[in-house]
């Protein structure tokens, strides 16, 4: 099994209860916009921020700059990132890296609901041609021969980035 499957499994439950606190945001009104972005003002810097001790996430563009711009663009700056420690150890760091980059692929399909007055340059940072494809082998080439033991720091550091969204959308529900 690929880990790119054991992950989606592993994680499902954690992955729909994000996926539905954020999208119950209603994107096309400029303050649950604001909300939404405010939200991942919390999360995604400190999570990049723990990925970039992975050699292969620092050859991914970051999108923290980009959700930065469109916070200053709507009148608000970054909020103070929550606290985010789940291990520095490769196997945790590649859980990181799945949940950080997959969260593109919701972001292409989010920006189809931002106005066009808003800024959207955050969710609109989606993957270059091939670069979800070369994540996705260079995750399974990482995984490759490893034992249990690293499968499951993988897989614990996917759910401690899905709790820091969660927690971080809780901090900034929906109007």
């Amino acid at each position: 099994m690929s880990a790119m499957t054991m992950l989606r499994d592993a994680t499902g439950a954690a992955h729909e209860a994000v996926d539905a606190a954020f999208g119950a945001h209603d994107l096309a009104s400029p303050e649950a916009y604001g909300r939404f972005l405010l939200a991942h003002g919390r999360a995604l810097p400190a999570a990049e921020r723990v990925m970039a001790a992975l050699p292969f996430a620092r050859t991914l563009p970051t999108r923290a700059p980009l959700l930065a711009a469109d916070l200053a663009d709507i009148g608000e700056v970054v909020p103070a990132p929550l606290p985010f420690a789940p291990g520095d150890d490769a196997a945790t760091l590649w859980g990181v890296l799945y949940v950080v980059e997959g969260s593109r692929l919701g972001g292409a399909m989010l920006s189809r609901q931002v106005p066009p007055d808003l800024p959207w340059r955050y969710l609109g940072a989606v993957h270059a041609s091939g670069q979800w494809r070369a994540i996705r082998a260079a995750l399974d080439a990482a995984a490759a021969g490893e034992d249990s033991d690293w499968t499951a720091r993988m897989i614990a550091g996917a759910l401690a980035t899905f709790a820091l969204y969660a927690e971080a959308a809780a901090v900034n529900p929906p109007a």
